[in-house]
C-alpha cells in the first residue's frame, strides 16, 4: 500500500519548505509546486537529506542544518579583485550587488560585490549561503518509488512530459 511508504533512497519525494536564514524567509515553495528530488542522490543539501528519512506523507519537521552541512563555510580564498574600469556601466557598483559571470569553461559563476576601492571592485565567489546556518520547515506532500528510468538518470521525470 502507499500509504505506508517512507523517505528512503531511490523514493520520489515531493516537498514542500521554505528556508529561513538569519530570521529572514530566503526561499520557499509556498504558493507554487513542490520540490522534487530523488533522495539518496545528493540532489539537495547532505544536512537536509539526511534528515529526511523515515518520514511520511503529510509529515512536518523543522531541520537546523550547519554551514558545514548546507552550502558550506565561507571560504576566505573565494574573494577576487577586479579593476573597476572591466565593468559595464549597466551595473550598479554598490556592496552586496550580484552579478552572473562566466568562469574559463563558460559556466555560470555568482558573484555579489563585497566592497569597493578607487581602482577595484572586490567581489565575493562564495554561495550567498555558505557560512549560514539553515532553517527548514519541510513538509512532505507525496512519495513514490522512482521508477528505473529515473533511477538511471538521476533526476526526476514529469509524466506526461517529453524531454
Amino acid at each position: 500500500m502507499a500509504d505506508n511508504l517512507k523517505v528512503e533512497d531511490g523514493h520520489v519525494v515531493s516537498m514542500h519548505y521554505t528556508l529561513h536564514v538569519d530570521g529572514k524567509v530566503v526561499d520557499s515553495s509556498e504558493g507554487g509546486e513542490p520540490l522534487q528530488f530523488i533522495q539518496g542522490m545528493g540532489h539537495i543539501i547532505p544536512g537536509l537529506e539526511h534528515q529526511l528519512y523515515e518520514m511520511k506523507i503529510g509529515d512536518s519537521k523543522k531541520v537546523v542544518v550547519a554551514a558545514k552541512d548546507g552550502y558550506g563555510e565561507e571560504d576566505a580564498e573565494a574573494f577576487m579583485d577586479v579593476p573597476r574600469e572591466s565593468f559595464p556601466e549597466t551595473v550598479p557598483l554598490q556592496k552586496g550587488t550580484e552579478l552572473e559571470l562566466r568562469d574559463q569553461s563558460d559556466h555560470p559563476v555568482y558573484a555579489r560585490i563585497d566592497s569597493i576601492s578607487d581602482e577595484n571592485v572586490r567581489l565575493n565567489m562564495n554561495h550567498p549561503l555558505a557560512g549560514k546556518e539553515l532553517h527548514f520547515d519541510v513538509k512532505i506532500a507525496s512519495l513514490r518509488p522512482a521508477t528505473e528510468e529515473e533511477i538511471s538518470h538521476g533526476h526526476v521525470h514529469d509524466h506526461g512530459h517529453s524531454h
